[in-house]
């Protein structure tokens, strides 16, 4: 039978899965811009860490970038300048698709600039240590606070991707219903004007005496 640490450890390594913390490494082009975006619902903490990388990984080159980070409706939430490295950090407000640009502003190599971002998004980004001292609390404890905060997260990314279909599905609905109501104006529109065009030529045909 297993044990409550085997259990705990498994659900743990389960839970990883889900993590809301990943690293992304990209070449940074010579002109233009490079972005990441991340689908992220409201009222979540994201941290972030990148750091620019010269070419064979060497960072005494100190390539300059510039970084602009923005919300689903077009809000600056972080804006550096020339820089090699740096942090940015911010609560969501509305769910939707975050966006981080960087664009080269300095390379005093010959090769390529890489570009090493770090994301931490909702209960990734929560700081344990600080919440193990003020708790006081440790070992499996800490442990089964981690997992509940956890758990906690993934029901509420589930909750956002149920009201996210939701939302999908009555746009596809509302689509389809314009669709077929456009399908028939277009079948109406056909057949009245199939009318007239027999009605103009049996005129014609009248007129001139052919029928």
């Amino acid at each position: 039978m297993m044990s409550d640490s085997h259990m705990l450890v498994s659900l743990l390594f389960f839970l990883g899965f889900f993590s809301t913390c990943h690293a992304v490494w990209f070449v940074l082009p010579p002109s233009g811009t490079k972005c990441v975006s991340e689908q992220i619902q409201s009222n979540v903490v994201v941290l972030a860490h990148y750091v620019a990388i010269g070419p064979d990984y060497n960072i005494t080159l100190n390539p300059t970038v510039s970084v602009k980070v923005t919300s689903p409706y077009g809000k600056d939430l972080h804006h550096s300048e020339n820089a090699t490295y740096g942090d940015f950090a911010f609560t969501t407000q509305e769910a939707g698709s975050y966006l981080a640009c960087f664009s080269l502003e300095n390379n005093q190599g010959t090769g390529d600039v890489s570009l090493h971002l770090d994301w931490k998004i909702g209960i990734a980004a929560k700081d344990w240590d600080e919440v193990a001292k003020k708790e006081k609390i440790e070992g499996v404890e800490l442990e089964l606070r981690k997992l509940e905060g956890s758990v906690t997260a993934i029901l509420e990314n589930l909750k956002y991707l149920k009201g996210r279909e939701a939302e999908m599905r009555s746009v596809s609905e509302k689509t389809n219903t314009r669709v077929a109501t456009f399908s028939i104006m277009s079948l109406g529109i056909c057949i009245v004007v199939s009318a007239l065009q027999l009605w103009r030529l049996k005129r014609y045909f009248q007129k001139k005496k052919l029928i």
